[in-house]
């Protein structure tokens, strides 16, 4: 059987090392690879499948292109909007959101995830939307999201006010006021980096959901101020295990996922 991650761009991305790192060890003659995909090109791609497909992997930009092009979809993505795994049963697609689940299980390894009342979500993408959520399901009682274009925040800033959350939008050039339990950055390095004091310094926990480069700058600087840190590769491995549960129907420790990515990082 054949997998793949989509996106653009896609070189970078760790999912190939650790997928293929998960079929080693549940001992299947399975492929995984990193297909580059835009958005406008995505139902084309989904249409030209062949038989031996059994999940996709999503990635930015996708994710919302995604959970629009499946026949079904988790209760999550029905929520949500956006889906990081497509599977394929008989030429039928199924879109789920492991973000969410994996998210709550990174924070929970970490012993972040309980006493979460008051978040910091830098962009308000895809991925912002699921961590919302995500924090929406334990004690989240108000959130900031500071973002480029207010406008943009509109679908997140619905998701958690559904949930009874609080939502401020802000800008990004906006000084912040309060300090917050969680920071959660789901920005590129040269936007959260450049603010790395400043933001630490507002913040109780901070969760960088970047990896590239690796540490990033902001998580760096958190590790320098004794704050709590979840990082991107964290939550990578414990989505990335979940995602094979569902492509393969086995269970596989989100551990070794990690290992893997850091092996692949440290030869980068």
């Amino acid at each position: 059987m054949r997998c793949a991650v989509l996106g653009s761009p896609i070189a970078h991305s760790l999912s190939p090392a650790m997928h293929r790192a998960a079929y080693a060890e549940l001992g299947l003659d399975w492929t995984y690879d990193a297909v580059a995909v835009e958005e406008h090109e995505l139902p084309l791609f989904l249409r030209s499948l062949g038989d031996d497909v059994r999940g996709l992997s999503v990635t930015a930009p996708l994710k919302r292109a995604a959970a629009q092009e499946a026949h079904q979809r988790s209760e999550h993505v029905e929520l949500l909007g956006v889906a990081n795994t497509l599977v394929v049963d008989d030429g039928m697609l199924s879109a789920h959101n492991t973000d969410v689940t994996g998210a709550l299980a990174a924070m929970q390894e970490r012993g972040l995830l309980s006493g979460i009342r008051t978040a910091r979500i830098l962009g308000a993408g895809a991925t912002a939307t699921s961590m919302a959520y995500a924090l929406s399901t334990h004690g989240l009682s108000r959130l900031e999201l500071v973002v480029r274009d207010p406008a943009r925040a509109r679908e997140t800033q619905q998701v958690a006010e559904r949930r009874g959350v609080e939502v401020v939008v802000r800008g990004i050039d906006e000084p912040l006021t309060e300090t917050v339990d969680l920071l959660i950055s789901t920005v590129p390095e040269d936007v959260a980096g450049a603010r790395s004091r400043e933001l630490t310094a507002a913040a109780r926990a901070v969760f960088d959901i970047v990896y590239d480069p690796w540490p990033t700058t902001l998580l760096a600087a958190a590790a320098e101020s004794g704050l709590p840190t979840v990082s991107g590769l964290d939550l990578l491995a414990h989505q990335a295990a979940l995602q094979v549960e569902l492509m393969t129907g086995s269970t596989v420790d989100p551990q070794i996922l990690l290992n893997a990515a850091m092996g692949e990082l440290a030869t980068r």
